[in-house]
């Protein structure tokens, strides 16, 4: 089953641009918003946030082992990192590695409260 996309193109048209940062729209550069056309052809370009601003759940400590994040209400998520178990994979070093991890991780945060 094969998809049409239909082009129009409107010809002669006034937009009103709403930007973020920029005074006029730069050449070259793709903006991302929302694009009005009301009932009385009038055009309106409104740029919205994007998506990435405002990064949830920031890392307050990136580890061999473990990431710790923290939450919008200020409590703390530890997260483990993939494990590969192979040959070579020791259960006391790993665990003794989580340990020391989680420990200077804490350690870090408590102070940085205090």
């Amino acid at each position: 089953m094969t998809f049409l996309r239909k082009i129009n193109t409107d010809l002669c048209v006034d937009i009103k641009t709403i930007l973020r940062n920029d005074r006029i729209l730069m050449i070259d550069k793709s903006y991302q918003g929302v694009l009005r056309h009301d009932e009385y052809d009038h055009y309106t370009f409104v740029e919205t946030c994007p998506s990435t601003a405002g990064k949830r759940n920031p890392h307050v400590f990136e580890g061999k082992y473990i990431t710790v994040t923290r939450r919008d209400d200020g409590s703390l998520r530890f997260n483990f990192k993939e494990v590969n178990i192979g040959a070579d994979f020791s259960i006391d070093s790993y665990a003794i590695g989580v340990c020391d991890e989680i420990r200077n991780a804490l350690k870090g945060l408590v102070e940085e409260n205090a």
